[in-house]
């Protein structure tokens, strides 16, 4: 399969990998891709692959960002929405198109600012962030519909299971560097019921912020 060079192109080829949800599609060809990456590599930008960010972060897989979207949405349409490591700012660029509020925490600092570049840049006024150590969440902003985490955790972290209204959802990977698995929950209650999902490969959920 040739590698997609433009949004339209990477599009089609998530649609053929299983992504099927159009809003999403459409959010993820109306997010220009490239400016969240570093100049270098930006002829890859709309290959479905995940890319190297500094501080040793990246910017994941486009159908990963796609599959984690479709999943939080699958409940119906949201309002408000937490994402957990802002990293190039491209997760929550997407979400952005789709939710009204989208909250998002990074604790790397140059990152931070780079993404809020990005975001004032693309005149997205509905991103609002917050350099801080992500475990912690957002609670004078909670609840919130949904929680994305793009980093991976040895254990869900309950500051943020707490923070989801009753029946919103949180998407996060969870495992070691060797061996990590999505996982959708849904708060029913005081209960959260729990579906392990996809394989993944995500950079660790670390303590404390980076300046």
């Amino acid at each position: 399969m040739s590698m997609p060079s433009t949004a339209k192109q990477l599009v089609a080829q998530l649609r053929q990998k299983g992504i099927n949800n159009e809003l999403v599609l459409d959010a993820i060809e109306a997010t220009p891709r490239h400016l969240f990456i570093d100049p270098a590599l930006r002829d890859k930008a709309y290959w479905d692959q995940p890319l190297s960010l500094s501080y040793g972060q990246t910017i994941s897989q486009p159908f990963v960002v796609a599959r984690m979207t479709e999943l939080i949405l699958a409940g119906g349409s949201l309002e408000k929405v937490l994402e957990i490591g802002t990293g190039s700012g491209y997760q929550a660029a997407v979400l952005a198109h789709l939710v009204p509020e989208v909250y998002s925490i990074e604790r790397i600092y140059p990152l931070y600012v780079k993404a809020c570049e990005s975001f004032h840049q693309l005149k997205l006024t509905n991103i609002f962030t917050r350099f801080d150590d992500g475990r912690e969440g957002w609670p004078e902003k909670a609840p919130f519909d949904g929680v994305i985490v793009t980093a991976a955790a040895e254990e869900v972290p309950p500051q943020l299971l707490v923070q989801l209204r009753e029946g919103g959802k949180m998407i996060i990977p969870v495992g070691n560097q060797s061996q990590q698995q999505l996982q959708l929950i849904t708060r029913q209650g005081e209960r959260f019921l729990v579906e392990r999902l996809d394989p993944v490969i995500f950079v660790p959920l670390l303590l404390g912020t980076q300046s």
